[in-house]
């Protein structure tokens, strides 16, 4: 059993998300894959150049104060990063440049750093801070991760993402390709793939 977890760096919801799937799907014997993508880009096909977030106040208002009860609810670090959305270019393609065992404890520590610290997570400088933490040589990573073939992997995963219909994060795709949308929705993906709903 399988479910492939789509995550964006700059999104409020796969913070909760990253931070509890790992043990939930241990726990009923489901393998992950992490698959970061870029939401900017099929945000833009949708018509938006800024997260909905910030161009509905209303749902950006809600979504600040729901962010806050549920990192609460987690015992999570939260902090409003400031700008919102913060640029996950370079994070992206930074965790398609380590190793794939290595994927889900860096994506954790952008996560924390983004949404837990408010953290500049473009910069370079904090991504190496991440990377030397995990016991990487952070220059060489980087340097990959502005590689050509790099770059060429985070356009297919988008390209991907936009053949698979997804539309935000996080998504989480069942091995029957069943598509569940939101960390709300993690539960329910689990079971769908463990065949208890």
């Amino acid at each position: 059993m399988r479910l492939d977890f789509w995550y964006e760096f700059a999104s409020t919801y796969s913070y909760p998300a990253a931070m509890r799937i790992e043990g939930l799907a241990q726990a009923r014997g489901i393998s992950l894959r992490w698959r970061p993508f870029l939401l900017g880009p099929i945000f833009v096909e949708q018509g938006w150049r800024n997260s909905p977030f910030n161009i509905f106040p209303q749902k950006g208002a809600y979504m600040w104060r729901d962010m806050a009860r549920i990192t609460a609810a987690l015992g999570l670090e939260f902090r409003k990063p400031d700008p919102f959305p913060q640029n996950s270019l370079l994070a992206a393609r930074t965790v398609l440049a380590i190793p794939e065992a290595l994927r889900p404890a860096f994506s954790r520590a952008v996560y924390v750093a983004a949404f837990g610290q408010g953290l500049p997570i473009a910069e370079r400088d904090i991504l190496a801070q991440l990377l030397e933490k995990l016991g990487l040589h952070a220059s060489t990573i980087l340097e990959k991760a502005l590689s050509e073939p790099v770059k060429a992997r985070l356009k297919a995963e988008n390209e991907e993402a936009k053949r698979l219909g997804i539309f935000g994060a996080p998504t989480f795709l069942t091995e029957d390709g069943e598509m569940f949308w939101g960390n709300d929705r993690l539960e329910a993906a689990i079971n769908w793939e463990r065949g208890a709903i």
